[in-house]
């Protein structure tokens, strides 16, 4: 599980069939200190995320098919939540 934010989506008129219909957002991760690091990634959007979301991504192709609820998809990261809050070392974080 890799923790990122949406800064992009991808619009994409021609695609492999087991990716029609979904939807596919650009995902930056974050470092430690909550900082985009620029390692961007496209990712398949399982939880209606939007762009300025802070998102949890599942970064293991079993996962992403398990959370996009479809065992023919060819996905290697989705989107499985988006992040309202986090709470670490008794410092809370709030992302809504």
């Amino acid at each position: 599980m890799r923790i990122g934010k949406v800064v992009g989506n991808v619009v994409s008129t021609v695609k492999d069939p087991s990716h029609a219909g979904y939807k596919l957002m650009i995902v930056d991760y974050l470092d430690n200190d909550w900082q985009l690091t620029g390692n961007r990634v496209i990712v398949f959007d399982a939880a209606d995320a939007g762009i300025g979301d802070v998102v949890l991504c599942a970064a293991d192709g079993g996962a992403a098919m398990e959370a996009l609820k479809d065992k023919d998809v060819v996905a290697d990261i989705a989107i499985c939540g988006v992040i309202d809050r986090i709470d670490r070392e008794g410092r809370t974080t709030k992302y809504v």
